[in-house]
């Protein structure tokens, strides 16, 4: 549930801008703000099965951006690459120190 709740975050953070202010709303409260689909019906004054219809239609949304525009795989991508650089970074400028320990002796 944890990895689902944090794809749908980064998905949100994307493409919410796509979306309509009411969905916003719902993904920002039941996402972010840990509203349950109760507390959410109860300020809207709807039921809370046209929350969860609208949650899940949005969630569904949201993946057809990601599979059509693919901003969130790239982004993951670029971390992955970004680390893999840092730690390459790193295990040179050991070497490098490794080196010049030797050649102290």
């Amino acid at each position: 549930m944890l990895e689902k709740t944090t794809r749908i975050n980064y998905l949100f953070d994307f493409y919410q801008n796509l979306l309509t202010a009411k969905q916003r709303n719902y993904m920002e409260m039941y996402y972010a703000d840990d509203y349950s689909l109760g507390e959410i019906s109860e300020l809207f004054e709807i039921s809370r099965q046209a929350v969860y219809d609208n949650i899940r239609r949005t969630e569904s949304m949201l993946e057809a951006y990601e599979d059509k525009l693919q901003l969130y795989e790239k982004f993951r991508e670029r971390e992955s690459l970004i680390s893999r650089i840092e730690q390459a970074v790193t295990e040179v400028r050991v070497r490098e120190w490794l080196h010049q320990l030797k050649e102290l002796d």
